[in-house]
């Protein structure tokens, strides 16, 4: 097999074991500077995906991440957070990582070249025209990644990959690919790196921009979060009075009269009526805050 650039040797990097550790560390964090920029060359392909995205999501779809190793834990993360930041059902963003869960803590040697494994997991979630495929691996030749991705083709659902070699035989599948070319890594072929740091921020990128446009904000506040700790239960307090400008007292009433809705809350205070009355403004806007403002 060919080299990819995520497996090269970085030629600034080759006397790293001899620096002094500040050194060294000013070495890394001058190579992580790269990442950001990298990924800013990609936002075209970026914002494609979460308008794709969002475009199937308003139709019932669901967002699904498949990849090994860091990629495929870095999906998982992703879409972990996706419920307690935007008070999406679990089933709704789902990751898929080769070796299954034991892999999130452990490496599964082999997991990553099971090809046929990959198409089976996206079977078995029934992917349909409705859902997005998320297919990332930092060379783009993992052949669990093109075999989730493979099948989510043949099933009609929209197919996206992040990678970070270009060409690769993953982005060549995908009908919207996106590839921060980060270079070869500090540590020569060790993508938990620049390329794991790239894969977060696109992956960031994409579930927070869909969550916008599923209207799961109102401003820059989460509005769907769900109180369900203590931290969240603050958090939702701190929320209602900043969109309303109201105190925190003002806003934990509120929130009680409705029934710890922190969306039916904002509604309420803002559009000066009852809480059963922002409910309803909510459900006929599908939950635009700003929409159900009026």
């Amino acid at each position: 097999m060919e080299s990819t650039l995520t497996e090269e040797r970085n030629p600034l990097t080759t006397d790293i074991d001899t620096l002094p550790t500040h050194d060294m560390l000013m070495l890394i964090n001058a190579e992580d500077q790269k990442v950001a920029l990298a990924v800013r060359d990609e936002l075209p392909n970026i914002a494609a995906a979460v308008d794709a995205i969002n475009s199937r999501m308003q139709r019932g779809g669901r967002l699904i991440y498949i990849g090994a190793g860091t990629s495929g834990r870095l999906g998982v993360l992703d879409a972990s957070e996706c419920p307690p930041t935007f008070g999406t059902p679990p089933e709704l963003v789902v990751g898929l990582i080769a070796g299954g869960d034991l892999a999130l803590t452990e490496a599964i040697e082999g997991a990553e070249d099971d090809q046929v494994g990959g198409a089976r997991e996206v079977a078995e979630l029934n992917v349909s025209e409705n859902d997005s495929v998320v297919s990332i691996a930092a060379s783009g030749r993992t052949p669990y990644a093109i075999g989730g991705l493979e099948e989510a083709k043949k099933r009609g659902a929209l197919t996206i990959s992040i990678a970070c070699n270009r060409p690769s035989p993953l982005e060549e599948l995908a009908e919207i690919g996106i590839a921060p070319i980060v270079g070869p890594e500090v540590v020569s072929g060790s993508t938990r790196l620049k390329a794991g740091t790239a894969q977060k921020m696109v992956l960031n990128m994409i579930s927070t921009g869909v969550m916008i446009r599923l209207g799961k904000t109102y401003s820059n506040l989460m509005v769907d979060v769900q109180p369900t700790n203590i931290k969240l239960r603050q958090r939702a307090r701190r929320i209602v009075a900043d969109a309303t400008g109201g105190s925190l007292e003002q806003a934990s009433r509120i929130l009680q009269e409705s029934d710890g809705e922190v969306k039916t809350a904002i509604v309420a205070v803002l559009a000066d009526v009852p809480p059963e009355v922002a409910r309803q403004r909510l459900r006929e806007t599908v939950g635009f805050v700003r929409k159900a403002i009026g």
